[in-house]
């Protein structure tokens, strides 16, 4: 099992920008497609992005396409996302989430078996 840790998390007005860090424990971690969801209040956990183990393929939501960025350092047993361009809709507790698989354009919560403990992005207009 990989142990998750985000950081970076933070206040920003619209149009600004902010990078979110996971800091993945366990030494299967090259071997899990990784993901950031996010969660607004009242709404359910929302698939952003995801990158495969080797970090060759990366899969976005519609909503944040061409705006995030991810990224893993397998050495570092890191995952960034890069958030350029943000919007007041983009204001939720973000969630880095891991698999053990190569496949990381899952969108379903339930197919990840290791989760952060979230850091909040609050956008303000």
């Amino acid at each position: 099992q990989v142990q998750l840790v985000e950081s970076g998390g933070g206040l920003v007005q619209a149009g600004g920008s902010l990078r979110l860090s996971c800091a993945a424990s366990g030494r299967t971690f090259s071997t899990y497609a990784m993901a950031w969801f996010r969660q607004a209040p009242g709404k359910e956990r929302e698939f952003v992005s995801g990158i495969s183990w080797s970090g060759g393929s990366t899969f976005y939501t519609d909503s944040v396409k061409g705006r995030f960025t991810i990224s893993r350092d397998i050495a570092k047993n890191t995952v960034d996302l890069q958030m350029n361009s943000l919007k007041p809709e983009d204001t939720a507790v973000y969630y880095c989430a891991g698999r053990p698989a190569a496949y990381a354009g899952t969108s379903l919560p339930e197919a990840y078996t290791s989760w952060g403990q979230g850091t909040q992005v609050t956008v303000s207009s």
